[in-house]
């Protein structure tokens, strides 16, 4: 259920009620914020309009905020599988090092699990995998194709 307070605050000197302010919004999950300059005589202030969703129903009512539990990939992809996958994960690092990204915008875990499992990766199949769009193939395919030949053969070369 969305809640709402309001905030005022002098323009000249308001530095406790602004404070005040930021604590709450620190403290709350917001969802909007309206703010209008109120003019009073002679003097003037901020009126804030401050939308914000009770505690526990932030998830729920924005789509959102539940962690999901964390997958132990090791034990999912066995262990050949999961050689790759820490490659795959070491790959997505660099790139996202280089971008200046979160390594998640590169790719998911959970996209990086199932392109470990995928023989001879083209890009392709890359498009296949759920979660990956022509955007990020386009970005990053054609180099974790190049990295996944290299593996393979470097792995075939380990077993003569």
């Amino acid at each position: 259920m969305i809640q709402y307070e309001i905030f005022t605050v002098p323009v000249l000197g308001g530095v406790e009620e602004l404070e005040r302010m930021n604590r709450f919004l620190r403290g709350h999950k917001v969802v909007q914020v309206e703010k209008q300059l109120v003019m009073l005589g002679d003097g003037a202030c901020w009126s804030f309009c401050v939308n914000y969703l009770l505690a526990g129903l932030a998830s729920s009512s924005l789509g959102g905020g539940e962690r999901k539990e964390k997958v132990d990939y090791k034990s999912v992809l066995g262990e050949e599988h999961f050689k790759v996958f820490t490659r795959l994960r070491a790959f997505r690092k660099q790139i996202a090092d280089q971008d200046a990204v979160p390594a998640y915008a590169v790719f998911t875990d959970a996209e990086l699990a199932t392109l470990s499992q995928v023989e001879g990766l083209t890009e392709q199949a890359m498009l296949q995998v759920e979660g990956i769009g022509k955007k990020r193939v386009e970005k990053y395919g054609a180099l974790l194709v190049a990295l996944s030949r290299q593996e393979g053969q470097a792995d075939s070369q380990a077993e003569v």
